[in-house]
C-alpha cells in the first residue's frame, strides 16, 4: 500500500519548525548580547556611557514633562532602575523576534541591526551630553552584533556534507521514478508525490540534528562567553584603570572654622524617628543620571564665567588649599510628596559660593547662576539668594567624608532654602552668570518652577503608617522643616480632635529640619494622626493638598494606625 497523507498540504508544519524557531530566538538573544557586551567594553575603554544608558539618557531628556513627573512620583528613587530595565527588556524582546526572522531571512537580521545602531546614534545626538565616544561605543556594539549574527547563521544552515550526498542527485532517483512508499509521500488530494523530510538525499544538518546542531551550540557558547567577558570587563574597567572609576580619592583638609558639636537634644533618639543627621548611605538620591558620573578629581576643574569681570578656572588642589567651612543643611527634593522621604540633613564641608562669585566680579544684571554638571545637566539658581549671607557652598565633603559619587563627588553646590533642582548641582564643572530672561535650565525648560523656595512641611514618622501599637500611652514623633526660616512650632491632633503643641528638639540653626515628639492616650482600635508646622515668620503650612510639580507639595501629613 502506498503511504498516503491525510491532511491538506501545509496544514501541519514540519516537526522541526518549532526547534527552528527556538534556535532563531536563541540566535537573536545571542546577537543582542554580543552587541551589548562589546558596546559595554568599548564604553569602558573610552570612559563613556554604555549604549543602553545612552538610549535611556535620551529618553529622559526628551520625554514629556508630565511623563517624567509621573515616573518620579510612581517609582521614586527606583525610577532609573525601572527605565534601564525597560530598555533592556525592549532590546531582548526585539532581538528575539528579529532572530526568528533572521533564521529564515538573514538579510532582515542585518537590516534590523542597522536600525538598532541608527537608533543608538540618534540617542547620542538627542541627549544633553555631547560625546563622540558614546557614538563609537554604539557603532562597536552594532559591528559586534553583525559578526555574531554571521557566525551563528553559518552554523544554523551549514552546507550539506559529502556524506549526505548532493540533494540534486537522490540515491534512488527522482520522486517521479520512485514507487510510492520509497522516500515519497502522496497527497491524498492532488496525489502529487513530494519529498519526505527523512528521504535519502535531503540534507539533515541544522540546529535540530546532526553536525549542524553541534556546530551551532558550540558557536553559541563561544559567542555567549565572549559577550559576557566583554561586558564584565567593560563594567570593571573604570575601577581597574583607577581615576574616574575608583572610590572618592580626596583627602579633605580640616575646616578653617570647625562647627561645634550638635546641640544636646538635637536627636531625640525615638525608635523609628529619622535621625537628625542622615547617614550618607541613607541620603536620598534624585537626579537625571542613569549611571553615576565619576569625574577624576585630579582632572576636575570648575570654570566661572559669563556676566563677570574676571572669569577664571579653579582646580581641585586649588579649591582644597582655600579656607573651607562647615554648615549643617537640610536638602529637600521638589518631587517629595507630603509625608515623603526625599529629604535629608547633613554636615557639609566646602568653600563659600558667595566668595567665589565675588572673586569673579558678578555684573549687576546677572540674576541667575547657571551651573552645569559633568553629564550636561543644568541648574538655575537665583544670584541674590546665594549672595544674601546664607551658607551656600561649593561642597567637597559630607558628614566628615569626601562626597560619595552618588552625591556629587568631587564637588557639588549646596544652597539652603531652595529645592534641589534649582540649588544643588552635583558633579558641578561649570558656573556661568547669566539672566533668567536669557537662559533656561534643564527643568525650567520643562515647565518647573524657577526660584522654588522650600515650603514649610512636617512629617509623622512614629507610629509608622498602618502600624500597630499597644493601646494606652502612645508616642508620636516626626520631623519638620522650613529651611532658612526655621520652625517655630509643630501641632498634632488625633482622630480630628483638637490640636496641641508638640515638643521640639534643639537645632544648630535655621537651615536644618527639627525633630518633634509628643504623647497621647488611645483606646484599642484604629486611629488617625495629623500634623502641621508653623515657621518662624508665623506662616502655618496649608491643609490643601498640592502636587509637588512644579514648585513643591503642600498639605498636612496624615496617617492611620491600630492600637491593640
Amino acid at each position: 500500500m502506498p503511504h498516503v497523507t491525510t491532511g491538506t498540504r501545509g496544514e501541519q508544519p514540519p516537526p522541526h519548525d518549532g526547534r527552528r524557531r527556538g534556535a532563531g530566538a536563541a540566535l537573536g538573544l545571542l546577537v543582542v548580547g554580543a552587541a551589548l557586551g562589546f558596546g559595554e567594553l568599548a564604553a569602558g575603554l573610552l570612559r563613556v556611557t554604555s549604549p543602553v544608558v545612552t538610549v535611556g539618557d535620551a529618553l529622559v531628556d526628551n520625554s514629556p514633562p508630565f511623563l517624567m513627573s509621573w515616573a518620579i512620583a510612581l517609582f521614586g528613587t527606583a525610577d532609573k532602575a525601572v527605565l534601564v530595565t525597560g530598555v533592556l527588556l525592549v532590546l531582548v524582546l526585539s532581538g528575539t523576534a528579529l532572530g526568528v526572522v533572521a533564521s529564515r531571512r538573514p538579510v532582515a537580521g542585518y537590516v534590523g541591526l542597522g536600525l538598532f545602531t541608527a537608533a543608538g546614534l540618534t540617542a547620542v545626538a538627542l541627549r544633553r551630553a555631547d560625546d563622540l565616544g558614546a557614538a563609537a561605543a554604539v557603532v562597536v556594539g552594532g559591528v559586534a552584533g553583525a559578526v555574531a549574527l554571521a557566525l551563528l547563521l553559518r552554523r544554523l544552515d551549514p552546507a550539506p556534507s559529502r556524506a549526505q550526498g548532493p540533494a540534486a542527485e537522490p540515491e534512488h532517483g527522482t520522486d517521479a521514478e520512485r514507487a510510492p512508499g520509497e522516500g515519497a509521500e502522496v497527497d491524498d488530494q492532488d496525489r502529487e508525490p513530494h519529498a519526505r523530510d527523512d528521504a535519502p538525499g535531503v540534507p539533515q544538518a541544522g540546529p535540530d540534528r546532526g553536525p549542524g546542531r553541534r556546530g551551532f551550540v558550540l558557536t553559541a557558547a563561544g559567542v555567549l562567553a565572549a559577550s559576557g567577558t566583554a561586558g564584565a570587563l567593560g563594567r570593571a574597567l573604570p575601577t581597574l584603570l583607577g581615576g574616574s572609576g575608583s572610590g572618592p580619592q580626596l583627602s579633605l583638609p580640616a575646616p578653617a572654622a570647625p562647627l561645634p558639636a550638635l546641640p544636646s537634644g538635637a536627636d531625640l533618639g525615638v525608635p523609628g524617628l529619622a535621625p537628625f543627621t542622615t547617614p550618607n548611605t541613607d541620603f536620598y538620591r534624585i537626579d537625571t543620571a542613569l549611571t553615576v558620573p565619576r569625574p577624576d578629581p585630579a582632572q576636575w576643574t570648575l570654570r566661572v564665567h559669563g556676566r563677570v569681570d574676571r572669569p577664571f578656572e579653579i582646580t581641585m588642589d586649588e579649591l582644597l588649599s582655600r579656607d573651607l567651612v562647615e554648615a549643617d543643611i537640610t536638602l529637600a527634593c521638589v518631587s517629595n510628596q507630603v509625608g515623603g522621604d526625599l529629604v535629608g540633613n547633613a554636615r557639609w564641608l566646602g568653600f563659600p559660593l558667595a566668595d567665589l562669585l565675588r572673586e569673579a566680579g558678578v555684573h549687576s544684571g546677572a540674576d541667575q547662576i547657571l551651573s552645569t554638571s559633568s553629564d550636561g545637566w543644568t541648574c538655575g539658581t537665583p544670584t541674590e539668594v546665594v549672595m544674601d549671607g546664607r551658607d551656600a557652598l561649593l561642597a567637597v565633603g559630607m558628614n566628615g567624608e569626601p562626597l560619595p559619587h552618588e552625591h556629587g563627588h568631587p564637588a557639588r553646590l549646596v544652597v539652603p532654602g531652595l529645592y534641589g533642582f534649582v540649588s544643588a548641582t552635583k558633579w558641578v564643572t561649570d558656573i556661568r552668570l547669566t539672566r533668567f530672561a536669557d537662559d533656561e535650565a534643564y527643568w525650567a525648560r520643562r515647565g518647573w518652577g524657577v526660584r522654588a523656595p522650600i515650603k514649610t512641611m512636617s512629617r509623622i514618622d512614629v507610629p509608622a503608617p498602618l502600624g500597630r501599637v499597644g493601646s494606652g500611652e502612645v508616642v508620636l514623633a516626626g520631623v519638620a522643616w522650613a529651611q532658612h526660616t526655621g520652625i517655630a512650632g509643630v501641632e498634632v491632633r488625633v482622630d480630628d480632635g483638637d490640636w496641641w503643641e508638640a515638643e521640639l528638639a534643639a537645632v544648630p540653626g535655621i537651615d536644618t529640619w527639627v525633630q518633634w515628639v509628643t504623647e497621647t492616650t488611645v483606646d484599642p482600635g484604629t486611629h488617625s494622626v495629623e500634623v502641621r508646622a508653623t515657621d518662624a515668620t508665623g506662616f502655618t503650612q496649608p491643609s490643601e493638598r498640592v502636587d509637588p510639580i512644579p514648585d513643591g507639595a503642600t498639605g498636612w501629613h496624615r496617617i492611620r494606625f491600630t492600637a491593640t
